[in-house]
């Protein structure tokens, strides 16, 4: 399943076309609106909304840009997301392709983290993917931010 923005349909498109499966998309996967802000750099919304901002950092409840605040959207995603994983067979994998803030105030909701707390799962990169499992107390975060990298990466244990 994705979100019908152009990015993650084609993204699921290209993932449909290896395994065979069909895709459904879903509007309610779309990313967070976030009004006036929209389009704008880090640097110009901190400008321009720098109040604002400051307040979204703390955890606040804040509606960016007049936009859609973070719980309104893990209301409209993680339902959906629900309602496909239930309709799994037994060791099914359900794929979810969307968008960095939809994905993260998702799996936030889903863990059960207060929404004050979602921002502490950290970003998620432009083609990277999280892996969640049901565990004995609902579901469980097994993977966060992951993918593979062109390159192989230089460490200090290296």
């Amino acid at each position: 399943m994705a979100s019908d923005l152009k990015r993650a349909a084609a993204t699921a498109a290209e993932l449909a076309a290896l395994t065979g499966h069909t895709v459904a998309h879903d509007s309610a996967l779309r990313e967070t609106y976030a009004g006036a802000w929209q389009g704008l750099t880090h640097d110009e919304i901190v400008a321009r909304y720098g109040e604002q901002y400051a307040a979204w950092k703390r955890g606040e409840p804040v509606r960016r840009g007049g936009g859609e605040l973070e719980t309104e959207v893990a209301d409209r995603a993680a339902p959906v997301v629900l309602e496909h994983a239930e309709k799994l067979p037994e060791d099914g994998t359900l794929v979810v392709v969307s968008h960095g803030g939809t994905i993260r105030t998702t799996i936030g909701r889903l863990l059960g983290l207060e929404a004050r707390h979602w921002e502490s799962l950290g970003g998620l990169s432009n083609c990277c993917w999280s892996v969640l499992g049901e565990g004995a107390r609902g579901w469980r975060l097994m993977e966060h931010n992951a993918g593979t990298l062109p390159e192989p990466v230089l460490g200090d244990d290296d």
